[in-house]
């Protein structure tokens, strides 16, 4: 069904990036303007997903012209559920960045640029062209660099650097892949894209194609071997800045994944075997990664870089169930990712330190406020019955009944290791007594907050804790969405006909 509705949440972000751009010498305003601006988004994202729900999948074409000759948007039960997570993890961003971001940064346009990136990653969850998917990827590159190096430290720089290249380097690729894929299939919208790659005889051909695509895809989701640019990078600017990196933008490489390789790809055993590989070595890697680091944001780093492989290895097993767990998986991931680092963010703030060995004596001194930092920490973990233990129950049965031993091993040994990661962090930053550090630790950051202040740090994170539990004690609901998409991923005929009416009817 056709509905502007589609293409509401992008031109949203972009009105509230412009109104925010005459308010460039008033940050105060441009607070109230963002915060207000994102509550609207998240109605908005609810409502889109009410309307797919209701009706089934929205269509855009942009200028009037019909798919596949002009640009089209798409909002499937995917599309419209990865929309209202970003809406509420940009929300919460928002919240935190009253506190956490300092006027001096607000000054070189924090708030704008935060919201062309949101435009952008919307942008690119509901496209149905891939050009168009490269462009929006180009305006979350260009966005995330702004922001990367808003303030000007060494360390920002440097880290910028590193993310700047490695992901031009993947567009570079990404758009050598899509020229490919052009030449061979006359055609760059992806619900057309499925009905001739599929008749293109020369599968060799295509197959190369999709490793090009799965290359590009690959270093812009930080998998194995072109993942250090993540740790790298994400740990140098403000923890708001971090958090909507760490929860949302290695995520939409995934989505890419998801996306281009069940509705233009098929099934094909050798890329399947190199996604397994990958995703293997990614899990294993960035778990080792995080078990010798000591500063807090460099341990979730690699965390992020082992947990994408969880969600790639379900891409490799290629079944519904895989499928099932890794959407599950994303979810989750999300609102945990982004809530760990506003969560390192605060206790910087409450200690003046990222490194684990000058932090301590938290439980201590502040008990109700370690229960609330506990929800996402022993999330990530998967602790029962919390929102990253579900998900889990699909992929190792998933791993079990078609992956074999070797992708059974690595989600064990990523899910053992990030428990004892987790319990090492536990314990030494929140559970060790204050005594027991060489040098007592300095609490009065903490105090010098006004109660605003202290408001604006504690209610985002309050807000994503509930969402990880709303997901963890409704799992079944979440669960059966996460099916319902799995379904249509696996089974796109549904997505192709409502694109593309004439021509799926052609090909009946």
């Amino acid at each position: 069904m056709t509905s502007n509705l589609v293409i509401v949440p992008v031109l949203w972000q972009f009105l509230i990036a412009v109104a925010q751009m005459f308010s460039w010498f008033n940050p105060r305003l441009q607070r109230k303007l963002s915060v207000a601006g994102n509550v609207i988004q998240v109605l908005i994202a609810s409502w889109l997903l009410t309307e797919v729900y209701r009706q089934g999948i929205l269509t855009m074409n942009a200028g009037k012209w019909p798919a596949p000759f002009g640009i089209v948007f798409v909002s499937d039960t995917f599309s419209a559920v990865l929309v209202l997570i970003t809406s509420i993890s940009g929300l919460a961003v928002s919240l935190f960045s009253l506190a956490n971001i300092v006027e001096a940064r607000m000054r070189f346009g924090y708030f704008p640029i935060m919201h062309l990136l949101f435009a952008g990653l919307n942008g690119a969850f509901l496209t149905g062209d891939i050009f168009n998917l490269y462009v929006w990827f180009e305006i979350i590159i260009i966005s995330s660099f702004v922001l990367l190096t808003i303030g000007g430290e060494k360390p920002q720089l440097e880290g910028a650097v590193k993310y700047f290249t490695l992901n031009i380097l993947a567009s570079t690729i990404f758009l050598t892949a899509i020229g490919v894929l052009y030449g061979l299939a006359g055609t760059l919208n992806m619900a057309d894209l499925a009905l001739k790659v599929a008749a293109i005889p020369n599968k060799g051909l295509v197959e190369v194609t999709a490793i090009l695509f799965l290359v590009g895809f690959g270093i812009k989701s930080a998998i194995f071997p072109l993942y250090f640019w993540l740790p790298a990078s994400y740990h140098t600017p403000p923890a708001a800045i971090a958090a909507i990196f760490g929860g949302l933008l290695t995520k939409l490489g995934v989505y890419a994944m998801l996306r281009v390789f069940t509705l233009v790809f098929f099934e094909d055993p050798i890329i399947d075997t190199l996604m397994i590989i990958l995703a293997g070595l990614t899990i294993i890697t960035g778990s080792l990664g995080a078990m010798v680091q000591t500063n807090v944001r460099k341990i979730f780093s690699y965390l992020i870089i082992s947990h994408i492989g969880y969600m790639v290895i379900a891409l490799g097993i290629h079944t519904e169930l895989a499928v099932t767990g890794a959407v599950f998986y994303m979810i989750h991931d999300i609102v945990v990712k982004t809530n760990l680092f506003m969560v390192s963010g605060l206790l910087y703030r409450v200690q003046g330190t990222h490194h684990i060995d000058r932090l301590g004596g938290f439980y201590q001194y502040y008990p109700r406020l370690s229960l609330l930092l506990a929800i996402p920490l022993f999330s990530l973990v998967g602790v029962p019955p919390l929102s990253g233990f579900w998900p889990k129950i699909d992929l190792f049965k998933a791993a079990y009944l078609e992956g074999g031993s070797f992708i059974t091993i690595c989600l064990a040994f990523g899910t053992v290791i990030t428990l004892l990661v987790i319990a090492r962090v536990w314990a030494e930053v929140f559970w060790r007594p204050a005594e027991n550090l060489p040098e007592r630790p300095n609490f009065r950051f903490w105090h010098l907050f006004t109660l605003a202040e202290k408001i604006q740090y504690i209610t985002p994170i309050a807000l994503l804790s509930a969402v990880s539990l709303i997901i963890a004690f409704r799992a079944a609901d979440v669960h059966r969405i996460s099916q319902k998409i799995a379904s249509e991923l696996m089974n796109p005929k549904n997505y192709i006909q409502t694109v593309l009416p004439d021509k799926s009817a052609e090909q009946q």
